[in-house]
């Protein structure tokens, strides 16, 4: 399977969520995803992927799903780039973010929701 990142959607990545498969990464800083956070994601913000990555995600042909705030968050891409960058063979991109989440009514985890 070729390396790369490709776009998921709301209702794809809450299938996946449900069935357990994959990896989600909140790309947003720890006292962001402590807050609150998609259900199962694990936090990898920009600055420490090189660092969290192989041991959040050790097979790196696990499906990534990665996300941030929303739509103008960047952090999410530069997640996603690296993670390709670092071996991860198929690591999606979910621009939507928490925000496009909770404005469908999906349920967040974390100590402020």
């Amino acid at each position: 399977m070729a390396s790369g990142r490709r776009d998921i959607g709301r209702e794809e990545l809450a299938a996946a969520i449900e069935r357990g498969d994959g990896v989600v990464v909140d790309a947003l800083g720890p006292v962001s995803f402590a807050a609150a956070h998609l259900p199962t994601a694990v936090n990898i913000p920009p600055e420490r992927v090189d660092a969290l990555a192989p041991r959040r995600i050790p097979d790196l042909d696990t499906v990534v799903v990665v996300y941030c705030a929303g739509e103008d968050c960047s952090s999410s891409v530069d997640v996603a780039n690296r993670l390709v960058e670092l071996g991860n063979r198929d690591v999606r991109h979910y621009s939507g973010g928490k925000r496009d989440w909770t404005d469908a009514g999906l349920a967040l985890e974390g100590s402020r929701v």
